[in-house]
């Protein structure tokens, strides 16, 4: 298996990838987040390839305060192999790098499982509230382009 940066030719299979693993919802629209990602630290936008398929995928960010993950996704067919904890690893790699001291991340409070994974790998939940503003609105592009 081969962890490198994410290149514009993945995008297809990314968001494939996404799919099948539930990330994609209707107020969010995955082509939208590749190209905001692509202008914003793109050699922390991570893929996965084993015998040249797309397997895996992390978005990783820095902003001088916090790191941040989104997009930590493993084929459904790859779970439980370790494929999530090796990109978790590169991703952080790359954070710590960058100087970051601290990687906040979100999960669904329904994915017990993903929780689980994360805490698994020394991640506690902090006592905070998450809060959002949607700025621009993705539904209306996504639900359009399908």
């Amino acid at each position: 298996m081969e962890i490198r940066p994410f290149r514009p030719s993945d995008e297809e299979s990314v968001v494939q990838l996404w799919t099948a693993c539930g990330l994609v919802v209707p107020w969010n629209n995955p082509h939208r987040d590749v190209q905001r990602k692509l202008k914003i630290q793109p050699e922390m936008f991570l893929v996965a390839c084993l015998d040249g398929q797309i397997i895996a995928t992390v978005m990783a960010g820095y902003d001088g305060h916090r790191g941040w993950i989104n997009y930590l996704a493993v084929h459904p067919q790859h779970r439980h192999s370790g494929i999530g904890r090796r990109m978790m690893d590169e991703a952080e790699s790359r954070l710590r790098a960058a100087g970051c001291p601290k990687i906040n991340l979100q999960v669904r409070s329904k994915n017990v499982g993903v929780i689980k994974f994360y805490e698994r790998i020394g991640f506690k939940q902090d006592d905070v509230v998450s809060l959002g503003k949607r700025l621009e609105p993705d539904h209306e592009t996504f639900a359009s382009s399908r």
